[in-house]
């Protein structure tokens, strides 16, 4: 088996007086996307901030690539090829659709070929491409939060629940998005409620519950496993189709 490119192991992570993360062995491989579950509060936010060096681990391994990051500034883990985008999008509003891209290309000017690329995704960004994103509905803002995090390519996307709130039509952009991302060398860590979603796109899925990882294993078993999806979650994938 390759290696994965990232694995926590043994990662507790306090928030204050909180103790959310209580020695989290996860594992991604390398390629496709893994799901991150669980209930709210178990700690997948909390997961994906660790890895960004957000929140710092007060113990444990996260490794990326083969390298231990747990103690790497933000901006340098952001170097190694990782994106990520929040829940919150945390667009810049002052800034056009262009300029908010502009500033996520590391490697200099934007590559055109690329934002066409996107654009096929996401037309309305183009429509908006002068606009200030301050301006642009929440689903539009979804769009250049993603959007920004593929404007080059990258080894590893974190994407904290893309589908909340948006309308269907945008979340079908979305799946078209991310299983084209699937082709290419970019591996997707997803935390995601939207079941359907996540169930025709998923490839691994780890489940987490009162910060811990719980179960981990193929998106399929899962899905096809009702008694399986009932213990973890507390309800069936079905009743989300």
């Amino acid at each position: 088996m390759p290696e994965p490119i990232l694995q926590l192991s043994g990662v507790h992570t306090h928030i204050g007086e909180y103790h959310i993360l209580q020695g989290v062995d996860l594992t991604v491989p390398r390629g496709g996307l893994s799901v991150l579950l669980g209930r709210n509060g178990a700690g997948k936010t909390t997961t994906l901030r660790t890895i960004m060096g957000l929140w710092k681990a007060r113990a444990g391994t996260v490794r990326f690539d083969g390298r231990d990051i747990a103690a790497l500034p933000t901006p340098d883990i952001a170097q190694l090829g990782i994106a990520y985008v929040p829940e919150s999008m945390a667009v810049f509003s002052d800034l056009t659709v262009r300029e908010n891209l502009y500033l996520a290309a590391r490697n200099g000017p934007l590559d055109e070929q690329r934002v066409e690329w996107i654009f096929g995704f996401f037309p309305a960004l183009k429509k908006f491409w002068h606009y200030p994103a301050g301006n642009l509905s929440g689903g539009q803002k979804q769009m250049v939060a993603i959007a920004r995090a593929i404007v080059e390519p990258r080894k590893l996307l974190l994407i904290d629940e893309p589908t909340k709130g948006l309308a269907p039509a945008i979340i079908q952009s979305l799946i078209a998005a991310f299983r084209e991302l699937k082709q290419t060398d970019t591996t997707i860590l997803l935390v995601e409620q939207n079941f359907s979603f996540v169930r025709h796109l998923g490839d691994t899925v780890s489940v987490m519950d009162d910060g811990r990882v719980v179960h981990a294993g193929g998106m399929r078993e899962l899905v096809e496993d009702q008694d399986l999806q009932q213990r973890l979650l507390g309800l069936a994938l079905s009743s989300h189709q």
